[in-house]
């Protein structure tokens, strides 16, 4: 049964129609991911189904009591009130019935507000907000004001779940938090008993807890059963056939067009209700909203760097009290992609300015390579002008601007980056936060560089874009060090984690976000069975101690036919993972459990023996890395 739904709705911005005709409707108990691409109206349609916008045209409609809590990107929060004070807004209207109770004003009709007190469980009011702010793992006695981005976001999560909401509308949750907080959330949301709308474009997450996705796109919102893997496989094989539907369209309006220019002998001859039709086709052409052209990224890397960007060498920092980085030692080559990975304030930013030669360790030694030209994303994050038209942005006083060897004009370079020509003197602030991302990442591209420092450049930015910007990476011939905690970004794009283990203590992991997790996962299973045995050898017999020398000298160098077999298990993990991403997609539609009962019987056989045979692989690897 739907809670809300939404038809023949129609909202446009200027000229652009955001909502054209569209129709969509949340069931009861469904968890919706809304994506599209930046500036298609998502936030908008949240802020109408939320009450606080309203269609140009169309009717939207509510489950009759129905109550439902909207939580925006940047949530207002009075940064003077302590946690507790903020979260109880949530529950105005049982505080509200209480205080009018306890008054007996003689005025009150008493009997309704004790009913509607009893039925909204407005009595125990306090302890619903302190059971909250104990699963939510929050301080309610903390003052708003001083609380980081991410434990804002937690409070603001807090406020509208304590209202109890039948619909909870969400705007980009995972902004802000940090890779454990984002698993938290995933956790919160699959217990959430009432309707769940959310926008995010971080798809790991998507994937774990949307159980349709619906996309905005040109106007309409179609519906896709299943996670983010089963839409993909979905929207691929729905935009091959709109292409081919397109295409034959085309050519038969261009035959049309043929006929209708041929000389005086045949127009004395053609038929009145062809001719109708050739209008009727040219106007169907006219109004028709193709698929949106894909961004184009390039990156001028300038000269190169040397071969070593940076060595430290047990470098440590602390600030105050606080020990930030403790003795730590890494070598940095020309073309790594590191992801830097910890929980919010563990002190990412100190780390990568120790690396960059910014600030000096206290103790340790940091040595930079040669020819380094850093771009940051961050910092120009910070200087964009709201008052400065799109052109001046990228190329302040000039028309044309240098891309390596290539010199195009503005407006085409910002065509490259989806802005229309129209659009290049439109001023920043009519932009959404999607679109002032992509004009960063415009801005960034256009300056040479052969390090780039990428701090959360994924926020706001949709789908598409994140994964030509992975693409663009992975070929780009330059170092990046990328701080993100879109699990999926990650994973597609770096080489090695270097990875906050808690108390200033940092470790680089070889491969991404995944290989990090398996190899910290047995290391710390192989500590906790050899911990044991040590102590004891010790208590027994101190002579005992030195027995690890053993493990060190059975290290030999692998045959010819060990190191042939090495060197081919990356390609086959490789293609057994693609494997696995195309079976996932296949369990997680529809189309399968159409095929039979045999063919379900097949696909969910190979997908056991992928994992077996993934298993099987990673521990050879780990057998003859440590030969």
């Amino acid at each position: 049964m739907a809670v809300l739904s939404i038809s023949n709705a129609h909202l446009a911005f200027g000229h652009v129609p955001l909502l054209d005709g569209a129709n969509f409707a949340l069931e009861t108990g469904e968890r919706v991911g809304l994506i599209g691409r930046n500036g298609t109206g998502k936030s908008s349609l949240l802020k109408i189904l939320a009450g606080i916008e309203k269609l140009d045209d169309g009717l939207l409609q509510l489950q009759q009591g129905l109550t439902s809590v909207y939580v925006p990107q940047e949530p207002e929060l009075n940064p003077e009130s302590s946690i507790f004070e903020v979260v109880s807004e949530g529950v105005a209207e049982a505080k509200a019935l209480r205080e009018r109770y306890e008054r007996h004003d003689e005025n009150d009709d008493l009997a309704w507000v004790q009913e509607r007190i009893e039925h909204i469980g407005a009595w125990n009011w306090e302890q619903r907000v302190d059971e909250t702010l104990h699963r939510l793992g929050l301080d309610g006695a903390r003052i708003v004001g001083t609380l980081s981005g991410g434990l804002k976001k937690r409070v603001a999560l807090a406020r509208a779940l304590v209202a109890q909401p039948d619909v909870l509308l969400l705007d980009e949750p995972t902004n802000h938090l940090d890779l454990d907080a984002i698993a938290w959330l995933e956790g919160l949301l699959n217990e959430f008993n009432g309707s769940l709308l959310l926008i995010t474009h971080d798809r790991a997450f998507l994937d774990n807890v949307a159980n349709r996705i619906v996309e905005l796109d040109r106007g309409q919102l179609r519906g896709y059963p299943g996670n983010f893997a089963a839409f993909q496989a979905a929207k691929a094989y729905e935009l091959e056939n709109e292409a081919l539907v397109n295409a034959r369209f085309d050519k038969l309006l261009a035959q049309e067009e043929v006929w209708i220019r041929k000389g005086v002998e045949a127009r004395r001859t053609r038929s009145v209700a062809r001719v109708q039709r050739l209008h009727e086709m040219r106007e169907s052409r006219a109004a028709r909203r193709d698929v949106q052209g894909k961004v184009k990224l390039d990156i001028d890397t300038g000269s190169s760097s040397g071969k070593i960007v940076a060595e430290l060498e047990n470098v440590s920092k602390r600030y105050g009290d606080r020990l930030i980085v403790d003795n730590f030692s890494a070598t940095i080559l020309r073309g790594d992609k590191i992801g830097l990975v910890g929980a919010n304030g563990a002190g990412k930013t100190t780390l990568l300015k120790l690396i960059l030669g910014e600030i000096a360790p206290d103790s340790g030694v940091v040595r930079q390579g040669s020819k380094l030209s850093v771009a940051y994303f961050d910092q120009m994050r910070d200087a964009l002008d709201l008052e400065a038209t799109l052109a001046d942005t990228i190329s302040p006083g000039s028309e044309w601007i240098e891309i390596g060897n290539q010199k195009k004009h503005v407006k085409s370079y910002l065509g490259d980056f989806l802005f229309s020509p129209a659009r290049a003197n439109s001023p920043v602030k009519s932009l959404s936060g999607g679109e002032r991302n992509r004009l960063l990442l415009a801005r960034l591209f256009a300056r040479p560089a052969n390090v780039l420092v990428l701090d959360e450049p994924t926020n706001d930015l949709d789908i598409e874009t994140l994964e030509l910007l992975e693409e663009l990476l992975a070929e780009y011939d330059g170092t990046v060090f990328l701080v993100s905690h879109d699990r999926r970004f990650l994973d597609n794009v770096v080489t090695s984690t270097i990875v906050n283990e808690g108390q200033g203590r940092w470790r680089e992991y070889e491969g991404d976000i995944e290989d990090w997790l398996i190899q910290s996962k047995r290391a710390a299973a192989l500590a906790a069975k050899t911990a044991p045995a040590p102590a004891a050898a010790a208590a027994a017999a101190p002579a005992a101690a030195p027995t690890p020398a053993p493990v060190v000298a059975t290290k030999r160098k692998l045959s010819y036919k060990e190191q042939r077999e090495l060197d081919e298990l990356p390609a086959k993990v490789a293609a057994l993972e693609a494997e696995q991403v195309q079976i996932n997609a296949l369990l997680n539609g529809v189309e399968l459990y159409n095929q039979g009962a045999a063919r379900i019987a097949e696909v969910t056989a190979r997908a056991s023996e992928i994992d077996e045979e993934l298993l099987a692989l990673m521990e050879r690897w780990e057998v003859l890395e440590a030969k």
